[in-house]
């Protein structure tokens, strides 16, 4: 069973050991537990918002249907569900089971004035699924039945899915008939084709095969005003390509219903390879080479000294770590090291011929390589780490992520300018937090930093709130003000939209209202994503 108030299957759980909680507590206080609501008390409270929808019989008006309909996974929406301080939810939920079901509900939506929200796998960060007050009745629209694989094409290398398929479920429809599409973030788990679409999603191994919209190749987006078809070409030179009115489109024209993508066959041999450097200058230098010498490995991630030192704490194994610790004094990587790994996916021969040539590369900046355990490790619980804000919870800790993407001059800076954003805006509370960051997905031209803030749940919801949204205004301004997108891999949602302006400029904006004003012109998914909501 999905859990209602934290991440993921409610049959995992992960435990801090004392070393781990000694080091929190050495590093920003000891944690008190925070008493959470129960699901009764938290379904009363919308039951006590009565329904404002119309009888429909594919809508479901139960309280916990509503409830889970209307939150992701945002540190705010946590904040919310674990205090039980519910605010705005949703007035109903449909599940269709076929496009034109879909399409029909979609159609009722707009002749009754309601306002729609797509709902996917509900992982978003970023606040895509809170409900817009107002006077309209609102609808959360679930994909959740939407999961069949339609058709592939093995000469073309393309596969059509209805777009609510979750991560896992594409995958294994996929490998019964030897193929892949190799898109995977840390939510994959519980995230939908969809959704990754229509949020510009960035997996681990993009660097092999591609981010969502050199994957996503063309769908069928249901708007309230028209059904549009996007047609595939491999290539095409005939005006702009209107799959980018639905990559990023974030649920503000319409429902991304069914999605063709590009797969692969399945890689002979793949390995990930831990490599620590001396010090982050070093290790920049160092992963900046490799993305720019273009070997066709499919991950880099490189990770500060202080992710890097709270990653081997988390990890446990303290006579093995502290073996490798040594090993590493012995070869002149101590105190400030930083961790980087390397993927290689391909043949045999091809992935023998990427690990030598990265191998001469980091070398050359003083890289030593621990071999594939902790690589090994890291693919084994790489979707498995999330289920940590679960636990740190527990203790009375709480966390958010911020992260963006700029080019190469302005990675170390941006990273600095972040970390310490998120530290003074917990200052001013009297609180600390433990920031640390890495380096996610890596390019010729620049990188995405993703940074991990930890701090300590308050007494009460709105110390907590307050700051929780501190820290995210002081990283959303440091963010833009050093030249950053506001969002790498996250998408903007309603808790980005005010800081998109900086970076699409007015006339940008303009043009996107007048894009969503032609595909949507009564306002039916008017919610607060991507734009927001003129009064």
């Amino acid at each position: 069973m999905r859990r209602w108030n934290g991440w993921g299957d409610d049959s995992v759980e992960l435990s801090l050991g004392a070393p781990v909680l000694e080091f929190l507590a050495a590093a920003i206080g000891p944690g008190t537990a925070p008493r959470d609501a129960s699901l009764d008390a938290a379904c009363a409270a919308v039951a006590a918002q009565a329904s404002r929808l119309p009888a429909h019989a594919g809508i479901d008006t139960s309280p916990e249907a509503r409830l889970r309909a209307s939150f992701g996974q945002s540190c705010g929406d946590w904040l919310r569900l674990r205090f039980g301080v519910i605010g705005a939810v949703c007035d109903g939920v449909a599940e269709p089971d076929s496009v034109a079901a879909l399409r029909a509900l979609l159609d009722f939506a707009t002749a009754q004035r309601l306002r729609v929200i797509p709902v996917g796998g509900a992982t978003s960060v970023v606040g895509h699924l809170t409900p817009p007050a107002g006077e309209r009745p609102v609808l959360a629209l679930s994909l959740r039945r939407l999961r069949r694989l339609l058709w592939i094409d093995a000469d073309a290398r393309l596969a059509r899915f209805e777009a609510g398929v979750l991560g896992p479920d594409l995958e294994a429809q996929l490998r019964a008939q030897g193929w892949m599409l190799g898109h995977y973030p840390q939510s994959f788990e519980f995230a939908s084709l969809g959704g990754w679409v229509v949020t510009r999603s960035s997996g681990q191994q993009s660097s092999r095969y591609g981010r969502i919209e050199a994957l996503f190749a063309g769908g069928r987006l249901d708007t309230p005003s028209a059904t549009l078809e996007l047609p595939t070409f491999p290539a095409s030179a005939a005006g702009p390509d209107l799959r980018e009115w639905v990559l990023g489109s974030e649920g503000r024209i319409g429902v991304l219903s069914e999605a063709t993508v590009r797969i692969s066959r399945l890689p002979e041999s793949e390995r990930f390879i831990a490599v620590f450097l001396p010090d982050w200058e070093r290790g920049a230098a160092c992963a900046r080479e490799l993305a720019q010498a273009r070997l066709g490995l499919s991950m880099l991630r490189l990770a500060n000294a202080l992710e890097t030192r709270t990653t081997l704490t988390l990890a446990g194994h303290g006579r093995q770590v502290a073996w490798l610790e040594r090993y590493l004094r012995w070869r002149g990587v101590d105190a400030n090291k930083v961790l980087l790994l390397v993927g290689c996916t391909g043949s045999a021969a091809q992935v023998r011929a990427m690990q030598r040539q990265a191998g001469a590369i980091w070398r050359r900046h003083g890289g030593v390589a621990t071999g594939g355990a902790l690589g090994r490790r890291w693919e084994a619980n790489r979707f498995r780490s999330v289920y940590l804000r679960n636990a740190l919870w527990q203790h009375g800790y709480a966390v958010d992520t911020m992260e963006t993407a700029c080019d190469w001059p302005k990675v170390t800076p941006m990273l600095h300018a972040i970390e310490q954003a998120g530290r003074d805006a917990l200052a001013a509370f009297g609180e600390r937090a433990h920031a640390y960051t890495h380096l996610s997905h890596l390019y010729a031209q620049g990188s995405s930093v993703y940074s991990t803030f930890v701090f300590r749940v308050g007494p009460d919801f709105e110390s907590s709130w307050g700051r929780w949204q501190a820290l995210k205004q002081a990283v959303s301004n440091a963010i833009v003000a050093h030249g950053g997108t506001i969002s790498h891999q996250h998408g903007v949602g309603k808790d980005h939209a005010p800081f998109l302006g900086a970076e699409k400029g007015e006339a940008g904006i303009n043009a996107l209202r007048a894009m969503v004003g032609h595909f949507d012109p009564h306002g039916v998914f008017a919610s607060g994503n991507l734009l927001e909501e003129r009064a």
